[in-house]
């Protein structure tokens, strides 16, 4: 059964991912170890009271585990496994696609449309920009195509950042002729590129998707400008004000300084981008949100990337109760 399939008191006996291992301490100066265990549907907490040792060196981060135990659900901590066993996964004891997560079209597809989406530009620097990055033969469209886009949020498994800009530049495509003003060759790039220091930000094991010490100590956005500013250097009399427009849309595409951005976006473009990739994020968290509900079930939790409980209408059952779970009858009121 999924994560998602599985009901309070259940006893299973399956294999699951682990995502986290963290040795934590205890109120009596102790320790234990708290892991996060998950398939495609979503994680669910495990805690780890004795054998520690033994246990940190079978359930490492990205390695799949043989998990026996009661799920539960906590009034106040949510889902947890009170484990009763873990082993390693026997060989063929499982199918890699039910632990991992992937986006709903083929790559194939998501391809296709970014070349569609390229011969669309017309200004010649800006195509051969393009070229640089999303040649068949470039380095960085080998790792473009394969990145993440998120460690947890939205899009978080392989070919999620392709996934993400994709639909983000085919969205600031639509809308550039609905405003006047909007260069739409330069707001499609900006959106192609506004995310690409992920391939250095984030690990590219599918498994266990994580910050880089490059990552960490750098940022994403750094990493994407300076990596774009690279290879507009490397093309010769690229135009100094488009580069520094596309440069604008990379560095301030998290809209404030106290989600990241160095900068603001101060230009149509880059208020454009900034606006659909906020959105595109958002509406990703949905479909994770989704994934991760048990059937039948129309509301989620509370959410921290949304920041509400999600109602999703179509699944059917009950009509919703002020009291469910992401509408608390105090906020309804």
């Amino acid at each position: 059964m999924l994560l998602n399939e599985l009901t309070d008191g259940l006893e299973i006996d399956q294999v699951l991912l682990v995502r986290e291992a963290e040795r934590r301490s205890r109120r009596d100066g102790g320790e234990y170890l708290r892991l996060q265990l998950a398939d495609r549907t979503g994680a669910v907490a495990c805690m780890v009271w004795e054998d520690l040792g033994m246990v940190e060196q079978l359930a490492r981060a990205g390695e799949p585990v043989r998990v026996r135990g009661r799920y539960t659900v906590h009034p106040r901590f949510g889902p947890q496994i009170n484990l009763r066993g873990l082993e390693a996964a026997a060989p063929g004891s499982f199918d890699a696609k039910d632990l991992l997560d992937g986006p709903a079209r083929e790559i194939e597809q998501m391809e296709a449309e970014v070349r569609d989406l390229l011969d669309t530009i017309q200004e010649p620097h800006l195509r051969s920009l393009l070229e640089r990055v999303f040649g068949e033969s470039s380095e960085m469209w080998a790792g473009y195509r394969l990145a993440p886009a998120a460690k947890y949020y939205h899009q978080a498994y392989r070919h999620g950042l392709l996934e993400h800009c994709l639909g983000v530049a085919q969205a600031v495509s639509a809308i550039s002729a609905t405003f006047p003003g909007i260069d739409r060759d330069v707001a499609v790039t900006g959106a192609l590129l506004h995310d690409i220091g992920k391939l250095e930000a984030y690990t590219d094991d599918p498994r266990n998707i994580d910050l880089t010490d490059a990552g960490r100590l750098h940022g994403e956005i750094a990493l994407g400008y300076y990596r774009i500013r690279r290879a507009i250097e490397d093309i010769e009399g690229f135009p100094p004000e488009l580069a520094q427009a596309v440069g604008h849309i990379i560095l301030s595409h998290h809209g404030t300084l106290e989600h990241g951005s160095p900068v603001v976006p101060c230009t149509r473009e880059a208020t454009l981008v900034h606006m659909i990739d906020n959105l595109g994020g958002r509406l990703g968290s949905f479909d994770r949100i989704e994934k991760e509900l048990a059937p039948g079930r129309r509301w989620s939790g509370f959410d921290r990337a949304i920041g509400a409980g999600a109602f999703f209408a179509e699944r059917g059952g009950e009509a919703p109760q002020l009291d469910e779970p992401g509408l608390p009858a105090r906020e309804a009121a």
